[in-house]
């Protein structure tokens, strides 16, 4: 299997894949939409909530963490996390932007 070669494509090109590998689990999904209805979380929480190994559920949160869609704080013995606001609504705007391109062509396929 080749090596992809990132430095061929655009920075916003790169950044919009790399969100949508790290959104592309259907548990970070829940992870975030929790993380937005209850405003904050604790680690605990989300491993009642989705039912899913404490140990997974970190995997999860760092990946997250890693593209700054979160961020946590240390309260006591546990990390709470908060989803970034800066950085979520730069991603409702780049997600914005590649989405609303005209795909229509006069000739389809």
């Amino acid at each position: 299997m080749g090596l992809t070669k990132t430095e061929i494509f655009t920075e916003k090109q790169n950044r919009l894949a790399t969100l949508f590998k790290v959104l592309g689990h259907p548990a970070r999904i829940a992870i975030l939409q929790h993380i937005i209805n209850q405003k904050a979380c604790i680690c605990n929480d989300l491993v009642e909530e989705l039912g899913l190994a404490q140990a997974t559920i970190s995997q999860h949160l760092k990946e997250l963490k890693n593209i700054g869609i979160i961020r946590g704080s240390i309260e006591g013995k546990s990390v709470c996390y908060c989803i970034d606001d800066k950085i979520w609504k730069s991603i409702q705007i780049e997600l914005g932007s590649f989405f609303i391109q005209d795909a229509q062509s006069e000739s389809c396929c």
